[in-house]
């Protein structure tokens, strides 16, 4: 039998009175927690912090202001959560290196991160990328997302791990009046690599002061070697990098070799650049903020963005550009079908495979890339829409005067092998590249030393003599 507590001290009437008073303090603490469970911050939630990991350059500021207003947007509808952003200051190869460290642990790992389409597929088998399709099935902005765009975020299971910010195409970039004093009828429309070669001993003859015709070449430019020149040759010889029927990849090339010999006749007359300038991975501040403002250069091969820089609040405002520049196609070697070549990459945005708050994450994403925000990214970056919807708004059409030119240059364009191999053989081709226009190796030579890299890399049976 429990006997009652006696209160030492306390008169009856004191115990009547300590009653009251615990009576209201209950009835405080219980007013105290409805009212906590009427807040706007759900039940159960506690601060969170998301950190969004990018890619930032001096000339490369457009996705930085994207992700700051994604950020501001984001944290007003979502008041327990913490949008850290963590640009990277760096050029392509040094960002995928510092994302790589980043993602080996849960700590540094971001939520979202800035992914590159060629990267997509290796980047999901190392298990950095959080598949998507759950997320995308319930997000109406999917459904006005280009059908052809959606595939560069798409794996070898056919799931999707990245979303598109935007894409583009390489075209060949000149300056009207260089052209024009070296006594060249415009527009310019090469038909052949030959007259990619005319045109630029004619700009030599003309002033030896100019650099005639740019492309990129070597490990310096890391992914621009490639992309923005190497690939437009090599799909011009009826050749290829990788066979998408068999799934492997292409040694033995005849269109490889002549595409290096092609290189080496440029450097070798003193058509493009030094050999020393090329190998500078910061040439293109070179080609977009002096040479050719100041004349100083005829033509490069370039992407679809080239305007970005130019433009009013570019890294490189030139006031009067569009009417100083003007596009080419690059044609195909002896002006084959279909008359000209393109390369289409573009980059994506991405979940963190670790990422603790992967609901939160994807929400911030569908954010960064909703209509208002894809279109500031697209025009200030000069890429092409994605988005239908962006595609055919007013001030996406006037923002870039060169759009319908590079649009265009879709129905001619080519895609580099998404596979997780890809990676190593773009950095062989750079390497093949450097050894020609150094003077290291011949065109055969370094054809020859690519060829067994290739078969090193992904063993016999995955490669295929063509």
């Amino acid at each position: 039998m429990r006997r009652p507590v006696k209160l030492a001290g306390l008169t009856s009437a004191g115990v009547k009175t300590l009653a009251r008073k615990l009576t209201a303090l209950v009835s405080v603490a219980v007013v105290v927690a409805a009212a906590s469970s009427c807040s706007s911050t759900p039940e159960g939630a506690e601060s969170k912090t998301l950190k969004i990991v990018y890619q930032k350059t001096d000339a490369f500021t457009a996705l930085d202001a994207v992700m700051q207003d994604a950020k501001k947007e984001f944290e007003a509808a979502n008041s327990a959560v913490t949008v850290e952003l963590q640009p990277i200051q760096a050029n392509d190869d040094d960002y995928g290196t510092k994302l790589a460290l980043a993602q080996r642990s849960a700590e540094t790992a971001p939520d979202v991160f800035y992914e590159d389409t060629f990267k997509v597929r290796s980047d999901v088998d190392a298990g950095y990328l959080l598949k998507l399709d759950g997320y995308l099935e319930k997000w109406d902005d999917w459904s006005v997302f280009n059908e052809a765009a959606k595939a560069a975020g798409r794996a070898d299971d056919g799931g999707i791990y990245a979303v598109p910010l935007g894409t583009d195409t390489r075209a060949i970039w000149y300056n009207k009046a260089v052209f024009r004093n070296a006594g060249i009828s415009l527009p310019w429309q090469p038909k052949s690599w030959e007259d990619i070669l005319t045109a630029a001993r004619a700009i030599k003859a003309s002033d030896p002061t100019v650099i005639p015709f740019n492309m990129y070449a070597g490990k310096g430019t890391g992914e621009g070697t490639v992309m923005q020149g190497f690939y437009e040759l090599l799909y011009g010889t009826d050749s290829t990098l990788y066979d998408e029927d068999e799934k492997k990849w292409v040694v033995g090339s005849q269109g490889f070799t002549d595409s290096l010999a092609f290189l080496k006749t440029l450097y070798d007359e003193k058509l493009a650049v030094s050999p020393a300038e090329a190998l500078d991975p910061n040439v293109w501040k070179k080609v977009f903020g002096e040479w050719f403002p100041q004349g100083k250069l005829g033509a490069t091969v370039e992407g679809s963005y080239t305007p970005s820089f130019w433009q009013k609040g570019g890294a490189y405002e030139w006031s009067g550009y569009e009417q100083d520049m003007a596009v080419a196609t690059f044609p195909t070697r002896n002006g084959q079908d279909p008359g000209g070549v393109s390369m289409s990459g573009g980059w994506t945005l991405a979940v963190g495979a670790k990422s603790k708050n992967p609901d939160l994450a994807f929400n911030f994403l569908a954010t960064a890339l909703n209509k208002k925000n894809a279109l500031s990214y697209d025009i200030n970056n000069s890429q092409i829409a994605v988005r239908t919807d962006v595609a055919s708004e007013a001030d996406y059409l006037a923002a870039n005067p060169f759009v319908k030119d590079v649009s265009d240059l879709v129905a001619v364009t080519h895609y580099r092998p998404a596979t997780a191999d890809y990676p190593r053989i773009s950095t062989a081709v750079q390497v093949a590249t450097e050894a020609v226009i150094t003077g290291k190796q011949s065109p055969e030579d370094a054809a020859a030393e690519y060829d067994a890299t290739v078969r090193k890399l992904v063993g016999e049976d995955k490669v295929l003599e063509k």
